[in-house]
C-alpha cells in the first residue's frame, strides 16, 4: 500500500532517510533554500513556494489555484511504488492540508470527515492552511466537504513544529 509522509524541515532528511520516497513535496516560503535530500531526484521534487497565510500580505505569496494545480498534478503522476513525503517550515499547516488534499484526491470516494478524523488522529498539532484546502474542495468538486471536515476537527494543539506522520490513503 502507498504511503504519504508529513514532515517539518528540520526533519526532512531524517524521515526522507527512514521512509525512502521516491517523491518528496516542499511547501515554503519563497526563497527559502532546502536541501533536496539525496535519493530523491530533482523531477520527483515539486518546489511550490508560498507563505502560511489565507489572505494576501504584502511581501508574502498567497497560496493560490496555480499551486493546488501543480500539486494535484504531481501526486496524480506519482506510481505509488514507493512512499511521497510532503514538507514545509513546521510541518502544521502547508503540509498537513496538502496531504489531506493528497488524500481526497486519490482516494476520490473516500469520505471528508473520515481523512480528516484520520489526520487529527496521526497528528495532534495538525492545522490545515484553510485556503489551500478551499481551493482543493473547488477543484476536486467536493461541495464545500473539505473544508467542513477541516473545521470540525479545529485548530490542532499548539505546537513549534509537528512530529512527523504518515496518513493513510486508503
Amino acid at each position: 500500500m502507498p504511503t504519504l509522509h508529513v514532515s517539518p524541515l528540520s526533519k526532512l532528511h531524517d524521515t526522507v532517510r527512514a521512509v525512502r520516497p521516491s517523491h518528496l513535496v516542499t511547501l515554503i516560503n519563497v526563497g527559502t533554500v532546502v536541501e533536496r535530500p539525496s535519493g530523491i531526484t530533482e523531477a520527483n521534487h515539486l518546489f511550490l513556494g508560498m507563505s502560511d497565510i489565507s489572505a494576501p500580505m504584502d511581501g508574502h505569496v498567497v497560496p493560490a489555484e496555480a499551486h493546488v494545480e501543480r500539486f494535484l498534478a504531481f501526486i496524480r503522476e506519482w506510481d505509488r511504488a514507493a512512499p511521497l513525503v510532503i514538507h514545509c517550515w513546521a510541518g502544521i499547516s502547508r503540509s498537513t492540508a496538502a496531504a489531506y488534499i493528497a488524500a481526497c484526491a486519490l482516494g476520490p470516494n473516500r469520505d471528508e470527515a473520515e481523512i480528516a478524523e484520520d489526520l487529527r488522529l496521526v497528528s495532534p498539532s495538525a492545522t490545515p492552511n484553510a485556503r489551500l484546502v478551499a481551493i482543493a474542495d473547488c477543484m476536486l468538486r467536493r461541495d464545500g466537504r473539505m473544508s467542513t471536515a477541516i473545521e470540525r476537527i479545529g485548530r490542532g494543539a499548539d505546537a513549534f513544529e509537528g512530529a512527523p506522520f504518515s496518513l493513510r490513503l486508503a
